[in-house]
């Protein structure tokens, strides 16, 4: 599994100049790549509404050398040929510098939110991934799958790297065998070594292809108060310990307390990159050496003078990209 090792940042918000100027700033800090995340169903942990395509279609427009990203895109509200039409859309606007990140979320709000049944969601991407890379690879597809039909023709291919969202082994391998890469988000960074790239190294194995890169998306917070990092850490990520899949990984990384679905301190100390800008990058030159291919921070402000954290860690991200 070799890739160009990057690091990127997620860009939050639902105010659209804002989300501009913040992705202008990341590209002339020496950040090398941003994402955007869905604004997806509102739930209890996301109050983001944005039409996150629309953005990083501006946001072609007014960046340069940055690497444009969605992680993720739902897959359930949009046919996979629509995504094909926006990616050929972006190869123009950003050649080389857009990729596709699509998974399914979570059944709670995509059941409440659009009224799908979400059921077999592995099965319901799989299909959903290899309708987009058809099309996008060869120009044409004619699918008829449990999910979903699809069949087109004459398109032009273009250079899009499709990537999905994973959190438990099944979902790597998946990635391993059918994306363009795999997305993490909240896992150990052990975990990731142990569990993630072997299973991305065997779904690629088995389809006789090489192992794509794993995108290792963390929590950073550059901030040397670990008791202010740990407020913050359990009031951002409160609800995944309502949610099966993140409760099941953390019990196959070892922490068993997590069938009582609630954070421990451990818990969230081996997910949460803190400390001064020193332990910072050791943390994350670890996961580089634990497989990451790319790093994905979310940037998580703590203390008095959360703007300032902010700032701070973003500054210390683009010296990061520089070393790499």
């Amino acid at each position: 599994m070799t890739a160009e090792r990057r690091v990127g940042v997620e860009i939050p918000g639902s105010d659209v100049q804002e989300v501009l100027g913040d992705i202008r700033q990341a590209e002339t800090l020496g950040i090398q790549a941003v994402w955007l995340t869905t604004g997806g169903p509102r739930t209890a942990d996301n109050n983001i509404r944005r039409d996150t395509p629309s953005i990083l279609a501006a946001a072609a427009m007014c960046t340069r050398t940055l690497q444009l990203g969605t992680a993720i895109v739902l897959t359930w509200p949009r046919h996979p040929l629509s995504f094909v039409e926006y990616c050929e859309a972006m190869a123009q606007l950003a050649p080389g510098r857009f990729r596709l990140g699509v998974g399914p979320g979570n059944k709670a709000p995509i059941e409440r939110t659009y009224g799908f049944a979400f059921e077999r969601p592995l099965g319901h991407l799989t299909e959903y991934v290899q309708i987009v890379r058809a099309v996008l690879r060869q120009g044409a597809v004619d699918f008829s799958g449990r999910h979903y039909r699809a069949q087109t023709a004459d398109n032009v291919p273009v250079d899009v790297p499709v990537m999905i969202s994973a959190v438990r082994p099944k979902s790597f391998e998946l990635a391993g065998a059918y994306a363009d890469g795999a997305i993490s988000w909240l896992c150990p960074g052990a975990y990731l070594r142990d569990f993630a790239v072997p299973a991305v190294v065997a779904g690629a194995e088995k389809a006789g292809q090489p192992a794509p890169p794993l995108i290792a998306h963390v929590a950073l917070s550059l901030h040397e108060d670990w008791d202010e990092v740990e407020v913050v850490a359990r009031e951002r990520f409160d609800s995944y310990m309502r949610r099966d899949p993140y409760v099941e990984m953390y019990r196959l990384a070892g922490f068993t307390e997590a069938a009582e679905r609630a954070w421990s301190t451990p818990m969230l100390k081996s997910l949460v990159v803190s400390g001064d800008e020193a332990e910072a990058a050791w943390r994350l030159h670890e996961l580089f050496a634990f497989g990451a291919g790319e790093i994905m921070v979310s940037v998580l402000p703590a203390g008095r003078d959360p703007d300032a954290s902010r700032r701070r860690t973003l500054q210390f991200l683009g010296e990061f990209a520089r070393t790499l």
